[in-house]
């Protein structure tokens, strides 16, 4: 009996001291300013070499559809940090100096959770939801704070309004230290700041987020990176940040902390194209910083944590910025607050657990909150709205931006992502059909492809659509054989040619056509 008795305190003190060992994971959050889709080598770039993020994402999760919440720097930031779009939180745009608008102190950021719970907290970089001192990071959760407070061209060097703005301070905690004429050492200074941060924490829990205010123009690399990469100063600017990256992964390895540490590496929305030279690249993607196409708001993300993430997965899921406050609440099983949110927990998607899309809809809002587009699966539709575009034009090599145009989109456009990443054909499905009026007439000589011929057929088939007319259609010359079936329906076959021969041959086929249809003869090319 004594026996028994020894034994079950040795199990429950065992018990209780294996719960005290249990360790939360330490995270870092790397944003980055107006970094480009196709601006890492993972992503696609051939010029920039990113070797210590190619091996965060070798080793993790590499995100394919994940989008920043707005095209803007203010309120994409304040999206990640609350988990809400930003018209639910009143914000938009991006704050400049002075600004009587910031966070509200109402809202529950991801500082605050990661404080609630234990953890030390620092953001080393630029903050961006207001410079009043109600509104800076070290009275909404943040223990440290080492940076500055909104863009870092909103200083009296702006390449197109000089003088217009104040001096731009260097904060330290919630003091301005310096005047800040030259960023050539931010970068540097504030991994120097995340490092020593780290190895402060080793022993306990500790969330950063590292706020780079690079690429966002003006740009600037330390004299061991400007001019070395051969190709520019932008990608000099990218390689920089790439080699904090490798410093910050050794600091994790040398403190052993690397097998408990997620890393989600990304960017506040699209680059700048008006910039030229000095902006990144969307790749295939449309348009870029301040629209809500592709180009404008998905970016590059990363996520690395050895003990959930499989080596090279690679995640289509769209997702999207305000999806990691509930994510990281779940992680480290904390409570949120009160306030409703829109973002959803997708640790189920990046430990590939679940390749299901956790949200119905995302949604994509412009101008002062405005609805521009939603995207619902592998569609995108566009509501009307104008936005800025250089329509083809390349911007200027020296740091000076050129003029955008401004277009109106004037009806909705409907886009399919999978088979069309580049938006260049609206098209029509059973979604759109299903506006049309009774006894609608369609007619496509554009693509055979802007029509979904599953959703057509049945659309012909129950009156949606009272007939249909094609000059094109998909695979030719083949034809989808439920068409074939339909009485409603009428092929002119797109032929093609460039010799005189083939087209004399034409007309007077389609003349014999003719000439057999009103004498009552069998047409020769007769579809149905």
């Amino acid at each position: 009996m004594k026996f028994i008795k020894i034994l079950l305190i040795i199990i429950l003190v065992s018990s209780c001291q294996n719960n005290d060992n249990i360790e939360s994971p330490n995270v870092i959050f790397i944003l980055t300013d107006d970094l480009g889709f196709a601006d890492l080598s993972s992503y696609g770039s051939n010029t920039i070499n990113t070797q210590n993020l190619n091996y965060l994402a070798k080793e993790g999760a590499l995100l394919k559809s994940y989008y920043s919440t707005q095209a803007v720097c203010s309120a994409s930031r304040a999206s990640i940090l609350t988990g809400s779009y930003s018209n639910r939180i009143g914000f938009s745009g991006a704050l400049g100096p002075n600004s009587k608008k910031g966070i509200n102190p109402n809202e529950f950021l991801m500082s605050e959770m990661f404080k609630q719970n234990g953890y030390n907290t620092a953001i080393y970089g630029k903050w961006h939801l207001g410079d009043n001192k109600k509104f800076l990071p070290t009275n909404h959760g943040f223990d440290d704070f080492f940076g500055i407070l909104y863009s870092n061209d909103m200083w009296p060097f702006h390449a197109e309004y000089p003088d217009s703005y104040p001096d731009l301070m260097l904060y330290d905690y919630d003091k301005p230290i310096e005047v800040l004429t030259d960023q050539s050492d931010l970068t540097m200074e504030l991994t120097r700041k995340s490092i020593s941060f780290i190895e402060k924490n080793k022993d306990k829990p500790f969330f950063l987020l590292l706020a780079h205010p690079q690429p966002h123009v003006p740009l600037f690399a330390s004299s061991k990176f400007k001019g070395r990469s051969g190709y520019g100063l932008y990608t000099d600017v990218i390689e920089e940040i790439d080699h904090s990256v490798g410093l910050i992964m050794e600091s994790l390895r040398k403190n052993n902390l690397d097998k408990n540490t997620i890393i989600v590496f990304t960017s506040d929305n699209g680059p700048w194209l008006s910039y030229g030279e000095h902006a990144g690249s969307t790749g295939i993607y449309k348009e870029g910083k301040g629209t809500t196409w592709e180009g404008g708001q998905r970016v590059p993300c990363i996520v690395w944590y050895p003990k959930e993430i499989r080596p090279n997965t690679i995640i289509s899921t769209p997702l999207m910025g305000i999806d990691w406050l509930p994510t990281f609440a779940s992680v480290i099983s904390s409570n949120l607050s009160k306030n409703k949110i829109d973002g959803k927990n997708i640790w189920e998607n990046l430990t590939g657990r679940s390749k299901e899309n956790p949200h119905e809809a995302l949604f994509f809002y412009y101008h002062k909150n405005s609805l521009h587009g939603v995207r619902y699966g592998d569609y995108k539709m566009y509501f009307p709205h104008r936005y800025r575009t250089l329509n083809g034009r390349k911007g200027r090599n020296d740091g000076i931006p050129i003029k955008y145009e401004y277009v109106d989109v004037k009806e909705n456009k409907l886009y399919n992502l999978k088979t069309d990443p580049s938006e260049t054909k609206n098209i029509i499905n059973k979604n759109t059909l299903s506006y049309l009026k009774e006894n609608t007439v369609v007619g496509n000589a554009a693509r055979g492809d802007v029509v979904d011929d599953d959703a057509m057929v049945e659309a012909l088939k129950n009156g949606t659509v009272f007939a249909y007319g094609l000059d094109v259609y998909n695979g030719e010359p083949k034809i989808h054989p439920e068409y074939l079936k339909l009485k409603n329906i009428f092929l002119l076959p797109h032929l093609g040619s460039a010799t005189k021969r083939t087209r004399w041959d034409m007309a007077y086929r389609a003349t014999k056509n003719l000439e057999d249809f009103f004498s009552g003869k069998k047409l020769k090319d007769q579809v149905n």
